[in-house]
């Protein structure tokens, strides 16, 4: 009989101590840095909607993200203010943040843009958080024909880059809380079993060891590991067959996410050669992390061990992101990145080859650059895992 995980309970392991809170002075300070960053990038301020950059900033998500305009305006030298519908103001003042804050509210019926327009200089030029309404972006014009706007990730891409100590514990508790999902995902039985099985067993055993969000669950069995975002289908697993297995999502708020390629049975020569050239691939990108180094350094020593082995074309995605708030974000280990890495900067390392029709082989790990190099949050095996 297949194997199946026990059933997540409803929080992490009583074992695991609950991290620090964040606190108003840290919310504080977050937007302080943010308001300063903009003006040195010549910016009036910056735009924040309900998103990642909204809760990193405040602590705050609002219950439901609707057409009802919410926005953070944050000026140098000037008190953060977050505009928020009125019905929804009862809960913005009790988010982490809202110490730090004033809070302007504005009701059914009138318009949010009169009141935002006077905290806004009026020939301004503001970034704006990716994730922004449209119609909200086309409503401020309308109040402020003069000013422009340029989304945040190009004019701040570092906004959300450089991780404090109290976050980078959140992210070496989910890494573990990955690292303990795979090792238990090994003991599955995956031959007989199609991809969706053994996706929600993943599902299952990352809540259960502590994660409250579950953002992904790549299986790629045979030659759907070939496509690197291949979404767990129907498709049998059978023996022989190479499995992607890249899974992830938040735990106190912050991501997880790693990939590790195994073998159902024995692998071929050239499935063990592959792997082999991916992990070596992967510790080459790892050794090129260092303060000061440019992001793409990173890319360059992982594309150049595979591209030398002759599996250049096959390695057809960037070798990193940035992770945090959420598991995808800046800066990204790709060719002309040329943002040098900082201690506390947080991403993937993941080289990989395809080969359409055949299989693939991913390895990540989430590292975070230090004063001296690297370090690994991820420490499952890097070897390739035999299942059943």
């Amino acid at each position: 009989m297949p194997h199946t995980p026990e059933p997540a309970p409803e929080s992490a392991p009583e074992s695991e101590s609950a991290p620090t809170p964040f606190t108003a002075d840290d919310y504080r300070a977050r937007m302080a840095r943010a308001a300063q960053s903009a003006a040195d990038a010549g910016l009036a301020g910056v735009l924040v909607a309900p998103g990642p950059d909204l809760v990193y900033l405040t602590g705050y998500q609002p219950t439901a993200i609707t057409e009802r305009l919410t926005v953070l305006v944050l000026t140098a030298g000037q008190d953060p203010v977050l505009v928020v519908p009125t019905l929804e103001a009862p809960d913005a003042r009790h988010a982490a943040g809202a110490a730090a804050l004033t809070l302007r509210d504005w009701t059914d019926g009138k318009d949010p843009y009169a009141v935002t327009a006077p905290l806004l200089d009026k020939q301004g030029r503001f970034g704006v958080s990716d994730n922004a309404w449209a119609m909200h972006l086309l409503g401020l014009q309308q109040a402020l024909p003069s000013t422009s706007y340029v989304s945040l990730t190009e004019a701040l891409p570092m906004l959300r880059a450089v991780k404090d100590e109290h976050e980078l514990a959140r992210i070496a508790a989910a890494a573990a809380a990955a690292d303990q999902a795979y090792g238990e995902i090994l003991k599955v039985r995956f031959a007989g079993r199609k991809e969706t099985d053994v996706a929600a067993d993943l599902a299952a055993l990352l809540m259960r060891f502590g994660h409250s969000q579950v953002d992904f669950t790549v299986v790629g069995s045979g030659p759907n590991g070939a496509n690197p975002h291949h979404e767990a289908g129907d498709r049998t697993i059978e023996r022989g067959d190479m499995v992607v297995l890249d899974f992830g999502g938040l735990k106190h708020g912050y991501g997880s996410d790693t990939t590790r390629t195994v073998h159902v049975g024995e692998p071929t020569a050239e499935e063990q050669r592959v792997h082999d050239l991916v992990r070596t691939a992967q510790q080459a990108g790892f050794e090129a992390v260092r303060p000061g180094v440019a992001c793409q350094e990173v890319d360059r020593a992982a594309r150049a061990v595979i591209a030398d082995a002759g599996y250049g074309e096959y390695f057809i995605h960037r070798t990193g992101h940035g992770i945090g708030v959420t598991t995808h974000e800046p800066p990204y280990m790709i060719e002309g990145e040329e943002q040098p890495l900082v201690p506390g900067m947080c991403f993937s390392i993941e080289p990989g080859v395809y080969l359409p029709g055949r299989f693939g082989v991913r390895i990540e790990d989430i590292v975070t650059v230090t004063e001296d190099g690297g370090r690994r949050f991820n420490a499952t095996p890097h070897e390739m895992a035999i299942v059943e």
